[in-house]
């Protein structure tokens, strides 16, 4: 007895016929009768009686329908759910990122993503860069982002990294005297308050370098652990920032029509290596796998424009070549 076997009895008992059957399953009149045969054959017991052309089940028929039903219903449920995972409806996605794109890029992406998916559930999870890569490493996460400042990434046989390389960009209030300019140097900011990252980050070693170099003030009046917060400083006028893109993108997600802050590019190039990270030993499903493609074009995209216009924008303070990892 086996489960085409079973299949087409339970058509043959819901239509009385097997020609409908035939229809039903998409299979001919013979294959349905053949599966019928070799199942009282297996069973060694008739199941129906042929009388008229017709078939009429006996009481051992019924029996059996009752007791396969659970049986059939539970395989068709299984192999709808694996067409709704097969075509990206159905499943999970579980994310962990840095706090500046947990904000608002990530749910915004995340939105659209699952808007036509109603069968899919995310969790979302904000950590330090680090904690990201030691999470993944656990091979419990599907995707993470982080940012390494100018570090090399930290090497892991448990983590799959990909590498992507920013470029910082100046924050300043939209009524600013800066606003107006296509770029933004470090001459500019000379001795002006700064809202910065921790001193431990990467970025601000750099940042602190390039005013040194350049002989001008690097005024720090503000200091947080994350990009996000420094926003309050700078829509007040209290200070610049130099910001990273994604943090950028996710500000002007927040204050879509409201925007108090604009971006430009900054020189020096303060650079940011983001890793966008998979676990090494685990396979993704089709639905997170799609969704890591989805942030990777993301990431590509507000990078790729916050290149453009800094390339756009060059002037005399010519751009240093990004570090190679």
């Amino acid at each position: 007895m086996n489960l085409k076997q079973l299949r087409a009895f339970r058509e043959v008992m819901l239509t009385g016929s097997i020609s409908e059957a035939a229809r039903n399953l998409y299979r001919t009149q013979p294959a349905i009768s053949s599966l019928i045969a070799n199942l009282e054959d297996d069973l060694n017991c008739d199941l129906f009686i042929r009388r008229g052309g017709r078939l009429h089940p006996v009481p051992e028929a019924h029996y059996l329908l009752e007791e396969s039903a659970s049986l059939l219903n539970q395989l068709d449920a299984v192999e709808r759910n694996m067409r709704s995972l097969r075509d990206l409806e159905q499943g999970e996605i579980s994310i962990v990122s840095m706090p500046g794109p947990s904000v608002f890029l990530l749910p915004g992406l995340i939105s659209r993503f699952i808007e036509s998916r109603t069968g899919v559930r995310v969790t979302l999870t904000t950590r330090t860069s680090a904690t990201v890569q030691q999470l993944l490493a656990t091979q419990q996460y599907d995707v993470g982002l982080g940012d390494f400042g100018l570090m090399k990434v930290p090497e892991s046989a448990l983590v799959a990294h990909e590498i992507i390389h920013c470029e910082c960009m100046c924050a300043m209030p939209v009524d600013d005297p800066l606003a107006d300019r296509d770029v933004i140097t470090v001459k500019d900011l000379d001795g002006e308050p700064i809202a910065a990252l921790h001193t431990e980050h990467e970025t601000y070693t750099y940042t602190e370098s390039a005013f040194r170099e350049a002989g001008c003030a690097f005024n720090v009046r503000f200091q947080a652990q994350f990009y996000i917060p420094l926003f309050t400083f700078v829509e007040a006028g209290q200070g610049y920032s130099i910001i990273d893109p994604l943090s950028a993108e996710s500000y002007k997600a927040y204050r879509k029509d409201d925007a108090r802050i604009v971006f430009k590019p900054f020189r020096p190039v303060v650079p940011l290596v983001v890793s966008i990270m998979t676990p090494a030993h685990r396979s993704l499903s089709r639905l997170a796998s799609a969704f890591a493609r989805a942030l990777r074009d993301e990431v590509r995209r507000i990078n790729d424009e916050a290149t453009r216009l800094g390339a756009a924008a060059q002037g005399p303070d010519a751009s240093p070549a990004l570090p190679s990892y």
